[in-house]
């Protein structure tokens, strides 16, 4: 069987959510629970995927969907296009999470007659892991080296955005950010003990032209 690949996998993403937006699903009629509605899709895709390519599914233990491709499927309502991420450190927030995102926005439609729903995917997006930090730290960040801004500088930015870190990781996080400026991020990431990931932005740049880093697979 085929190894599955990158480009394989944004290319069975497109013709996946093309059949399952025409599909009628009566699992879930009547079902609120964005993360069942999450859970079933991911499923489903797998099992869409290893009738086709041989890969290994992720695990709790991986922490993301497609360990190998380094990869994360993230599937969320297009009315409140966000979900939740492990918090490994502060620096996610400035250079990306680590992994790649592959996001399904979808539209829940119930019903009523057939007892049945169907998803509308309005919106397949491939995110490159450089681009997953959060828009307005990095954006801020690069505005202060932009402007030949110091280490102090920095210090004092990250400690306005409340990163959570202590005196000795903003010290070391800042000679990183001197010495490693960070690319443009895209999402919003709201502190917690799990990092929650706004998708809005990235929605909006990705159908509104070509902006590096993201790409639009139902184009």
């Amino acid at each position: 069987m085929t190894q599955l690949t990158l480009s394989e996998l944004k290319t069975s993403a497109r013709e996946f959510v093309q059949q399952l937006s025409a599909t009628s699903i009566s699992n879930l009629y009547g079902i609120t629970d964005g993360k069942a509605v999450g859970t079933y899709v991911e499923q489903v895709f797998n099992r869409y995927l290893l009738t086709k390519y041989s890969y290994i599914p992720g695990s709790s233990a991986s922490g993301i969907d497609f360990p190998e491709l380094e990869v994360d499927l993230k599937v969320t309502s297009i009315r409140q296009p966000q979900s939740s991420c492990p918090f490994r450190d502060a620096s996610q927030k400035i250079y990306g999470l680590g992994y790649h995102l592959l996001i399904f926005a979808y539209e829940k439609i119930d019903d009523r007659i057939l007892h049945a729903t169907s998803l509308n995917f309005q919106y397949a997006i491939f995110v490159a892991r450089e681009r997953t930090g959060d828009y307005q730290t990095t954006y801020g960040l690069r505005e202060i080296l932009r402007r030949d801004g110091n280490k102090d500088d920095v210090i004092a930015f990250l400690e306005e955005r409340n990163l959570p870190l202590d005196e000795i990781g903003r010290e070391l996080l800042a000679e990183r950010i001197m010495q490693q400026p960070p690319k443009l991020g895209y999402l919003t990431i709201s502190n917690a003990l799990q990092w929650r990931l706004q998708y809005s932005r990235i929605i909006t740049l990705a159908t509104t032209g070509t902006t590096e880093g993201l790409e639009n697979i139902l184009v």
